[in-house]
């Protein structure tokens, strides 16, 4: 099932003595939270040329799906969309099907030969086009715009917060990625990296306060490598002139003006990547009580030759010197990480390599993945995808088992401590529970007494899942230190 992403109701606007109905748009993301991001900068562009959000896909005069490319069952969920949009468009033959995003940046104009009802194609930088994309589609046409920006950050926009909690809300600050990992399609589909200015951070972070919202996430591809120096692509500290460095800001510094500028704010991020993360990064969460406790930090596998292949650029011992200098200055650090088995000409050693390091780093939590060719990608051109389909799905399962048993002893350990949940909405299993994330970014439920949405609490852990703490509210928690 894709993973919706839904705006406000429709909304009517008042035309001089007339009041007339808005067009009406609706949104699906899939993927990665760049992806829901996305869709509400999406929203921002289209309502700013009239188009009112929708939550109901038959009651929309233009569809759009927001896409990801990662892995090939990611595309085939949206052709099988694809399929069941037909009786839509059957019922409604001017609705206008656009398909955006990573997968659309990645078959360009294929998409629509393949996918006859399709009109529009935008890749991830040429969103400000939508518009006039959809005009031509009006004209008789069908459009695509799927070219690739050095520059392109959307950070004058005011996104629309889709299907928001009212809690927390997506920043991105970054747009990209440079890292060219193998197996990787995010490079060609999203482009190269190129940081946002801190400036445009801080005034959304500022609305964000504004309209009641207690957490803010901060995005990008690799946000360790997050350098803002007057604008443009990214460049690496050292070329930059003396004038750059001077008036330059790095990931470090930016968490630092987030987290003294909203004290009462909880912030996280993510991605990281292990080549970038540094001890200026680590020492500035753990300075401040709202950075949150935690970080998401890939390894990808456990093993170096596996990992040259992946052109990671660090080893297996290179990654773990990262997780000893997080433990060394925030012990109690919750870490997660992704995980992909079966790459290319992996052997059952270097398979145990992996295993043997998650065993190691004690992973809170891990998304973890069947390796999945991508056409284009260095893998695809220069390895061979040699690993048959049940090895790795056996491999896959030994490393979920693996983090399975790691996340409930992990959990297990905060049974009778007391931790601090931001709550976000009601649990899913009983409308008298809230649920919410502690610190260490793990979903907590507890009775809901009088408590309510957006407050920060203190719960007292009685019980725990592999994914779940559960436990009675004790109180109201603070981000005063």
């Amino acid at each position: 099932m894709p993973i919706f992403a839904f705006g406000m109701d429709p909304v009517m606007i008042m035309d001089t003595e007339t009041q007339v109905s808005q067009r009406k748009l609706y949104i699906e993301s899939y993927g990665c939270a760049m992806n829901f991001s996305d869709s509400e900068i999406i929203a921002s562009i289209m309502g700013e040329n009239g188009f009112a959000t929708t939550n109901d896909e038959y009651d929309a005069d233009v569809i759009f799906l927001n896409t990801c490319a990662i892995r090939d069952n990611a595309e085939q969920r949206i052709r099988e969309r694809l399929k069941h949009l037909r009786n839509n468009k059957k019922k409604n033959g001017d609705l206008i099907i656009g398909v955006l995003g990573c997968m659309a940046e990645r078959l360009k104009d294929k998409l629509l030969e393949e996918e006859k009802l399709v009109d529009v194609v935008a890749g991830p930088d040429s969103y400000r086009d939508l518009p006039k994309l959809v005009a031509e589609v009006d004209d008789g046409g069908r459009s695509i715009n799927v070219l690739l920006s050095r520059e392109e950050t959307y950070g004058d926009l005011n996104p629309v917060r889709l299907n928001s909690n009212g809690v927390s809300a997506f920043i991105s600050i970054m747009r990209g990625c440079d890292n060219m990992c193998s197996f990787c399609v995010v490079p060609f589909t999203r482009g190269r990296e190129r940081s946002r200015d801190p400036k445009s951070i801080l005034r959304e972070a500022k609305e964000l306060e504004n309209a009641g919202y207690k957490e803010i996430v901060l995005l990008g591809q690799n946000v360790n490598s997050y350098l803002w120096f007057g604008g443009g692509p990214k460049k690496e500290y050292k070329t930059l002139t003396e004038e750059e460095q001077a008036n330059s800001v790095d990931f470090a510094d930016l968490l630092e003006m987030c987290a003294a500028e909203f004290p009462q704010m909880r912030i996280r991020y993510s991605t990281s990547h292990p080549r970038d993360i540094n001890e200026k990064v680590v020492h500035t969460m753990a300075r401040h009580k709202n950075i949150c406790n935690n970080i998401h930090l890939p390894a990808q596998s456990g093993n170096t030759r596996i990992l040259e292949l992946m052109n990671r650029n660090y080893s297996r011992e290179w990654y773990m010197d990262k997780i000893t200098m997080i433990r060394s200055i925030i012990p109690d650090c919750n870490i997660s990480s992704d995980i992909i088995s079966g790459f290319c000409s992996e052997t059952e050693e270097e398979h145990k390599d992996t295993l043997s390091l998650m065993e190691w780093a004690q992973f809170d939590f891990s998304y973890m993945y069947m390796y999945s060719e991508r056409p284009a990608t260095p893998a695809a051109k220069k390895l061979t995808d040699d690993i048959d389909e049940a090895t790795k799905s056996r491999r896959l399962r030994e490393i979920v088992l693996l983090q399975n048993r790691l996340s409930k002893e992990k959990n297990d350990l905060f049974v009778g401590k007391v931790v601090e949940v931001l709550v976000e909405n009601e649990s899913k299993r009983s409308t008298e529970e809230w649920k919410g994330r502690c610190d260490e970014n793990i979903v907590c439920v507890f009775p809901k007494e009088h408590y309510k949405k957006g407050d920060l609490v203190k719960m007292l852990v009685e019980s725990a899942s592999i994914t779940t703490l559960k436990g009675k509210p004790v109180g109201y928690a603070t981000l005063q230190a």
